[in-house]
């Protein structure tokens, strides 16, 4: 039997950056954010749109070889909703989750300000524990934080070169949300 879990949290970045690196990034984004845990993202099937399979290399251990699959469950741009389902890879192992989705769903506020509605949904096989629905949604809350803090910290070098004359052009200077 599936069950869910939902969170909300409100970022401080517009809604169409957090998009942005939230999809069409994501395979650059990924081991910026998590360097410890996601070594690389690649596009194993598809062209990286609702269908496609990602495979994530996780760690730096060349013995381990870690790795999951992922797959683009949902992806509607003009909804701003995104969805990623496990295929197999540690997130469904370790804690004997049978199937594991992650929908994202984001709300602009202003400007600057986006709501981001999580909803993780899971089955296990086995008797779950308690808390298992907080330790399936943990990643996704550190994955939005990680995730607004790059596109901050973007967006602050790129005001910082643009003031010192390192940036030309305005066009060059966009900011989040824009």
């Amino acid at each position: 039997m599936a069950t869910e879990i939902k969170a909300q949290r409100t970022v401080g970045v517009g809604v169409e950056a957090l998009w942005k690196g939230m999809t069409n990034d994501l395979v650059s984004v990924m081991p910026k954010i998590m360097p410890d845990i996601v070594q690389s993202v690649e596009v194993i099937e598809g062209d990286g749109g609702l269908g496609s399979v990602l495979l994530f290399k996780l760690g730096h251990d060349p013995i381990l070889k870690r790795q999951q699959t992922e797959k683009i469950v949902e992806l509607d741009e003009s909804q701003y909703r995104f969805a990623l389902q496990v295929l197999e890879g540690p997130a469904l192992t370790l804690r004997d989750f049978s199937s594991l989705t992650t929908t994202f769903q984001l709300s602009s506020i202003s400007e600057k300000e986006t709501l981001v509605d999580m909803k993780v949904e899971y089955a296990t096989e086995k008797e779950a524990a308690a808390n298992i629905g907080e330790i399936a949604m943990q990643p996704v809350l550190s994955f939005v934080q990680l995730l607004e803090k790059l596109v901050l910290e973007s967006y602050g070098q790129r005001v910082r070169l643009w003031k010192s004359g390192r940036l030309e052009g305005r066009e060059e200077m966009v900011r989040p949300g824009a």
